[in-house]
């Protein structure tokens, strides 16, 4: 072999070293192509709803090169979705149903004031919406008990016949809960937590047998003096927690229920 021609043949192979074979470069991006459709239709059907679904089926349909309106099949026909990734758990309808919870129960607490005001009584509860639902609170033992009693007062009557007359259609769950002060219970009752269950008690049966309130939905509970609203001595602190407070129980899911303390915070003031 002349030296002209190896030398030609030194420089061919040089040549075919210094191009490296990039063809796995193809395969590589289809690859990453896939992945990326796979992505955005798992993030698409966790949000999805039926128009959203609509438009991602056909525009899935028209990159893989079969158009809706072209006559061709549904290439999505038999995919299960399962419900608890459709929107009804999603972030914004979550938010919706809280904003609508927070307005039934604005609406109930309205249709107990006026109630109650009507009889000159509006003074006689207090209330408080959060995440359990809403509270209405009987205010200071003695105007709805007789002294160290678990007997309700005729003005205790009046009051809760009001609240009743809300309650009953309403549907929702009543916990009614005793509390009482931090001074030691008298005789007859042995401890606060007799007491205050007591109390609970005579307010339950109340709602139940004379309001129509159907006893599967209501509890009673007495926390004794474990869960004051204030600290203090004064007559006014004991008062405060001297209390039957009954409350409306929302059955939203806890999701729903967790962001109610926030809307009514955010409320504006009517």
């Amino acid at each position: 072999m002349s030296t002209s021609r190896r030398a030609r043949t030194r420089r061919h192979d040089e040549d075919d070293h210094d191009e490296p074979d990039e063809r796995w470069a193809v395969s590589y991006s289809d690859m990453v192509t896939v992945l990326m459709c796979l992505f955005i239709v798992l993030y698409a059907v966790s949000i999805v709803d039926d128009t959203k679904y609509e438009q991602l089926k056909n525009g899935l349909a028209e990159a893989f090169g079969q158009s809706q309106t072209e006559g061709g099949g549904d290439f999505t026909e038999g995919l299960v979705i399962p419900p608890e990734l459709l929107v009804e758990d999603g972030v914004e309808d979550v938010a919706m149903r809280a904003a609508r919870e927070v307005d039934t129960l604005e609406q109930m607490k309205a249709q107990i004031t006026s109630v109650l005001a009507a009889q000159g009584l509006a003074d006689t509860v207090d209330f408080v919406i959060d995440e359990r639902g809403l509270k209405v609170g009987l205010v200071g033992a003695e105007t709805f008990f007789t002294d160290n009693r678990t007997d309700l007062s005729a003005k205790a009557d009046a009051v809760l016949d009001a609240i009743g007359d809300v309650l009953a259609p309403a549907g929702n769950p009543l916990s009614i809960e005793g509390h009482a002060d931090h001074r030691a219970a008298v005789a007859p009752y042995e401890s606060n937590w007799e007491l205050s269950s007591g109390r609970a008690t005579k307010v339950a049966r109340f709602l139940v047998e004379h309001e129509g309130i159907t006893g599967s939905r209501v509890q009673a509970v007495g926390y004794s003096d474990q869960r004051p609203l204030v600290e203090g001595d004064t007559a006014e602190d004991l008062a405060a927690n001297r209390r039957v407070d009954i409350v409306v129980q929302s059955t939203e899911a806890e999701k729903v229920r967790a962001l109610i303390p926030g809307l009514v915070q955010t409320a504006p003031r009517g």
